[in-house]
């Protein structure tokens, strides 16, 4: 069997290389092809009971170990793989992390130095109720019509930095009224919980340097937090209220104490804001499923294709420099 396991080892170094979604299916199919020889090869040697039972044993043991992980790493899910390039360079798409729970929330927080905002219930239960105008965020535009909107700005070109609100946007740009965008643009952001900052800095797409508008920093009523990478990654698990779903594996950037219940303001280290600009919601605590303590390149691969993660996903290509 072993040039059936020195096959998939290769597809999956490729598939780590190009995240084609052919080489994504051929794995999938090749596991199977492996699995099921795997299968024959045992009732043939050792009869139909004892490979039965082999299996079994195989798989009580898997159990066990991991009932021990969910017990030592105080979690449901002390597994996990990422799935997206959103945590460039830190991690990478494929990549096994291996999670711990967060206890706590406030004690978790103090510990990782993450900043803590205290605010009241109705403040926050306000801001999610009005979350349109929540989703803010600062982006470059060309024209006078401010129709060519990007974070990605071409070096040398000539632009301009806007506040927009996203759902309008993207409301805007699905009924096709782009000449109506002008108007989604805000002036200030009095009325709004949260206060976005930006910078300017680069990206490398494709193998061409580019600038790129980010957010830079936060503000919460008198408090500003800048973007900080020593803070920890979190796995969190998405509501359907949210734009993106299934596991997001992003790094801290504040925790809320909101008359104490706990949710926390996320961004991913490759992207230009914060999830919440993004609109997803700030997770509560119940939602976290932990942080990661440590990651393994390429063995994620697995867990994503048997997933049905076959093809490649956006963003790979790009790594911005802060």
């Amino acid at each position: 069997m072993w040039p059936f396991y020195l096959i998939l080892i290769l597809l999956v170094v490729l598939y780590a290389v190009h995240n084609s979604f052919i080489i994504g299916v051929l794995i999938f199919l090749l596991i199977i092809l492996i699995l099921f020889l795997e299968a024959k090869i045992s009732i043939a040697i050792e009869g139909e009971k004892k490979s039965i039972l082999d299996i079994l044993i195989a798989l009580g043991a898997a159990l066990l170990f991991w009932i021990i992980l969910v017990i030592v790493l105080d979690t449901s899910s002390p597994i996990d793989a990422v799935a997206s390039c959103s945590m460039l360079p830190a991690l990478h798409r494929g990549d096994l992390v291996v999670l711990h729970g967060i206890g706590n929330p406030i004690e978790f927080a103090e510990a990782h130095k993450v900043p803590i905002i205290n605010m009241s219930a109705q403040e926050f239960n306000s801001m999610e109720s009005n979350m349109e105008s929540e989703f803010l965020a600062y982006y470059a535009y060309f024209g006078s019509n401010k129709s060519n909107i990007s974070s990605i700005i071409p070096q040398g070109s000539s632009y301009s930095i806007g506040l927009y609100n996203t759902y309008c946007i993207y409301n805007y740009a699905y009924l096709g009224r782009s000449n109506e965008i002008y108007k989604c643009y805000v002036n200030s952001q009095n009325n709004n919980l949260i206060k976005y900052y930006y910078s300017i800095g680069n990206a490398i797409i494709g193998g061409k340097e580019y600038n790129i508008v980010y957010t830079s920093s936060i503000k919460i009523g008198n408090i500003t937090i800048s973007q900080n990478f020593s803070n920890p990654i979190i796995v969190y698990k998405t509501t359907e209220k949210d734009y993106f779903s299934g596991d997001i594996i992003h790094r801290v950037y504040a925790l809320i104490n909101a008359s104490g219940s706990y949710y926390f303001l996320t961004m991913g280290d490759n992207n230009p804001g914060l999830d919440i600009e993004f609109a997803n919601y700030p997770p509560s605590s119940s939602n976290v499923v932990g942080y990661v303590v440590f990651d393994v390149p390429i063995v994620g691969y697995i867990k994503l294709i048997l997933s049905g993660q076959f093809g490649s996903v956006a963003g790979c290509n790009q790594t911005i420099i802060r």
